[in-house]
């Protein structure tokens, strides 16, 4: 039997929780670096290239290695001007040397598509980077058509603080000097170069107790919104069509969205209960159905939207509280927190079978191949719990499990010692829907599983 100990990232699938098979609007996610444990960028965009659906990154710099990285990948990356670097690129000269220090040597080869002027600029509150922010963006765009670059998008990023009002949807304004000052011209730019308003909405920093089912995507009685008469079921959808209030309120209703940012943590501090797992599972795992729906929301039904999660790791290095530091959909060694349906499987690997749990007396429980499931995939799980440091000497030739020398024997044995090894939760037996949670004990002869 074929128990090798090396681990490779198409092992990694099989782990996966896969939701849904995604082809029509595949997810974006942030890739931030601020952690002293990532895998290299060669290797991050070999993994994003040929084991997930994800076609768009964000970085949060212009960091060369990454841009190489992705090179040919045909994965389209938005990169970042610091914060602290836009009063000089208002200046056309100073903006043609970043692009040719940031973006020529690098494109058309990576497909960087966009640059994001900043992030959260108005958050700042900073009059100087405010007041450069709009003609840095224009610099930066005269530079790409000086340099024959006509195919990268500018724009930048805003927290939903640009709002003076958001509840209900219908009410949605930008704030009071900086809307006909700030964001009208700002929109009109964006207009006239077929650019998006970027749009960084987070539920999570937005919900009560009450509120928490809303944020998830949950069932719940809805918010309703007395002036159009919707009822909307999702903080999500609401926070967007807000936005695109206070944009069509300036006129600028046509101009593209996309959601730079949105997220949810998978774990937090003592005083922070609702940043867990299962959350996390069910606002970016209903939140990528939802996208991929092609729904749009109650004010822009049918449109479409890019999105980008935050973010692809758990970075350790990120200040404030435990929450910051676990928004990520990978740990460092690309193996998943949790998984919302972006990993492409490759046909069998396709879509999710939710793990089915017994109820059991003795209160144990056992990790089993479903019935149905392939030989590739039970041969794949095998291969992937071996090089994760399990003791496999069982299923060898020799051991108590060995025959009957099957695949599909071998699996239930080698999948039940990882299941009970990690935990014994639910999603440790998932298995990309090849597991099986039962309560009868499936030992037999002197072959003895874990319970």
């Amino acid at each position: 039997m074929k128990t090798s100990l090396s681990l490779s990232l198409s092992s990694l699938l099989i782990l996966l929780l896969l939701k849904h098979s995604f082809a029509a609007y595949p997810i974006g996610v942030n890739y931030g670096t601020l952690a002293n444990n990532l895998p290299s960028p060669s290797q991050v965009a070999t993994f994003i290239k040929q084991h997930t659906s994800i076609d768009k990154v964000k970085i949060f710099d212009t960091n060369p290695e990454i841009l190489k990285a992705f090179a040919k990948t045909g994965v389209a990356v938005t990169v970042t001007v610091g914060n602290g670097d836009i009063p000089e690129l208002a200046k056309v000269e100073n903006a043609r040397a970043w692009v040719a220090k940031h973006v020529s040597p690098f494109h058309p080869e990576t497909k960087i598509n966009r640059i994001a002027v900043g992030n959260e600029i108005m958050a700042t509150a900073d009059k100087n980077l405010i007041a450069h922010m709009l003609p840095a963006m224009r610099s930066l765009h005269k530079a790409l058509k000086e340099a024959g670059i006509n195919d990268v998008q500018v724009s930048t990023p805003h927290s939903l603080g640009i709002l003076t009002s958001s509840e209900p949807p219908s009410s949605g304004r930008f704030r009071l000097g900086y809307d006909k000052v700030i964001f009208a011209p700002m929109l009109q730019f964006l207009r006239e170069t077929k650019s998006p308003f970027m749009i960084n909405p987070y539920p999570y920093f937005g919900f009560s107790e009450k509120t928490l089912n809303y944020a998830l995507f949950k069932p719940n009685a809805g918010i309703h919104d007395k002036v159009t008469g919707i009822t909307y079921t999702n903080m999500f959808d609401a926070q967007l069509d807000a936005v695109y209030s206070a944009m069509k309120s300036l006129g600028y209703g046509d101009v593209d969205i996309v959601v730079a940012e949105t997220g949810w943590p998978s774990l937090g501090e003592a005083h922070q209960p609702n940043a867990n797992l299962q959350n996390a599972i069910s606002f970016n795992g209903n939140l990528v159905k939802h996208v991929n729906s092609g729904n749009g929301t109650p004010l822009m039904p049918k449109r479409k939207f890019e999105v980008f999660i935050f973010s692809l790791f758990n970075e350790n290095l990120k200040p404030g509280s435990n929450a910051e530091r676990n928004f990520g959909l990978f740990r460092p060694d690309l193996t998943p927190v949790y998984d919302v349906g972006i990993m492409n499987g490759g046909g069998h690997h396709r879509g999710r079978t939710p793990v089915t749990s017994a109820p059991s007396g003795s209160g144990k429980t056992w990790c089993v191949p479903k019935s149905g499931a392939s030989d590739a995939a039970l041969q794949a799980n095998i291969d992937y719990v071996c090089s994760k440091g399990v003791d496999c000497k069982p299923i060898q030739e020799g051991g108590a499990c060995f025959q009957p020398n099957t695949i599909k024997s071998h699996a239930s044995y080698i999948m039940n010692a990882y299941y009970h090894s990690s935990g014994a939760r639910d999603y440790n037996c998932n298995f990309s829907g090849s597991g099986n949670i039962v309560n009868s004990d499936p030992s037999y002869n002197t072959c003895k599983y874990t319970s």
